[in-house]
């Protein structure tokens, strides 16, 4: 989910100043770009052939993978020693509640600190958290102590964020090679979020319940590790920043009330999912099945950041992703079908990485600068709100309706996405074809 930077307001890390002086007006345009140039040629070959871009993207991604795995081991632990999923969830929901709390908190260090000193600290703390919460478990602590060990893991930073502060600032001067990076780091979330429950619900199930948190924090204090001490790439730390808070910059409230909205299409849609998929005497298979929205969505993501479609915004992308989410509900409501629904979450997912980077990167834009880190951080935050009112709203639903009716939430939270863009205007601009410079 849990995205971060420290540059500037445009594109998160104004331009060092040039000794060339400006060409005339007579001056020939310059040429351009040599195949060296992340821009030239296919879009995601280049980036990688950027110094340091593998090393910082293989940590990151090591240490992200346990994001999608964490929730799904602490229920499978929690639930299988005491016996209540009541309790695993309201633990759980705990920890969602104490990141969107210490998220910015965090990020405004990571952005006044850098990357090293902020970030290690505090992974050591969520790390941990997670072996605190693993023992309370094991020996039969009170219930109380899991809530406080959870709540520790809320100083997990913004994992993603911290590789697209990354991408910002080496890729400052040039907004079609950072459209890439924004769609590759989208897809490496959906494919995290995709592989994470997966590999969890394996080792919980066939090693012991607690194999998959013991996994998970291993991964993710090594991946840090790796991903840290590549210095070469650091953003420099802004350590007193003039801009005003992420809050108060205009045009950032309305994009976070659209993430909130965002945020309930994806829990709704998981929890109701499950339902649906438990009411057809195949819960199991649910997973997989919400495997394939996640899919689709990196798929998309890819094919997105590749193509750099010109004059494409944020309202284009919510209008898709409101009408794609419908395909589930009439897919559940017409034939009744795990596996019809299925084949339609595949395409249902397909606006939502889009939709991600568009917004992403308009938030990489209106944030000041010294204080992008603070802002991605701010999205997770109204992304896991807006997590938690859609689960809660999809619950509500499927218990006093059904789950086919409650498919009908993930699209009516799209619908109240899209309203909020044109009525505050969020999406004004065109975030693919951003100016490099401030």
């Amino acid at each position: 989910m849990p995205q971060q930077t420290t540059e500037d307001a445009r594109t998160g890390g104004a331009p060092s100043p040039s000794t060339t002086p400006s060409p005339s007006p007579s001056t020939k345009p310059s040429p351009s770009p040599p195949p060296s140039s992340p821009s030239a040629g296919s879009g995601y070959r280049r980036l990688f052939r950027l110094p340091g871009t593998r090393a910082f993207t293989a940590g990151n991604l090591i240490a992200r993978l346990p994001m999608g795995m964490f929730g799904v081991s602490a229920v499978v632990m929690i639930a299988g020693s005491r016996g209540s999923y009541a309790l695993a969830g309201a633990v759980t929901a705990t920890g969602l509640a104490a990141t969107g709390l210490a998220g910015p908190w965090i990020a405004r260090l990571v952005d006044r600190y850098g990357q090293t000193r902020t970030a290690v600290p505090a992974t050591v703390t969520a790390v941990l958290g997670s072996l605190a919460l693993l023992l309370c478990v094991r020996y039969d602590a009170p219930d109380w102590t899991l809530f406080a060990a959870y709540a520790a893991t809320a100083a997990t930073p913004n994992i993603g964020g911290l590789s697209r502060a990354r991408w910002t600032h080496l890729l400052r001067d040039d907004p079609g090679a950072l459209h890439t990076a924004n769609s590759f780091e989208q897809a490496a979330d959906e494919l995290c979020f995709m592989l994470g429950p997966v590999l969890a619900s394996f080792l919980t199930g066939t090693l012991f319940p607690e194999a998959g948190t013991l996994t998970g924090a291993v991964l993710l204090l090594g991946g840090m590790l790796l991903f840290t001490a590549q210095r070469a790439t650091e953003p420099p730390p802004a350590a007193r920043s003039k801009g005003p808070s992420p809050l108060r910059s205009r045009g950032i409230p309305p994009l976070l009330a659209c993430f909130v909205a965002t945020g309930a299409v994806f829990g709704s849609m998981e929890v109701v999912t499950i339902a649906y998929a438990d009411a057809q005497g195949h819960r199991a298979a649910a997973g997989a099945v919400l495997a394939l929205q996640a899919a689709g969505s990196c798929a998309a993501g890819l094919v997105y950041g590749a193509l750099k479609p010109a004059g494409l915004r944020l309202g284009h992308c919510l209008t898709g992703m409101a009408v794609l989410m419908t395909l589930p509900w009439l897919a559940a409501w017409a034939t009744g079908s795990l596996w019809v629904l299925a084949g339609a979450l595949l395409p249902a997912g397909m606006a939502t990485a889009p939709t991600m980077v568009t917004a992403m990167t308009l938030v990489q834009r209106r944030t000041p600068a010294g204080r992008l880190n603070e802002g991605m951080s701010l999205v997770v935050t109204g992304l896991l709100t807006g997590i938690a009112c859609g689960s809660a709203t999809g619950g509500w639903v499927v218990e006093h309706l059904s789950p086919t009716t409650a498919y009908a939430v993930p699209v009516a939270a799209a619908a109240l996405a899209l309203v909020l863009a044109v009525l505050t205007r969020a999406g004004a601009g065109t975030a693919a074809a951003a100016p490099a410079a401030a």
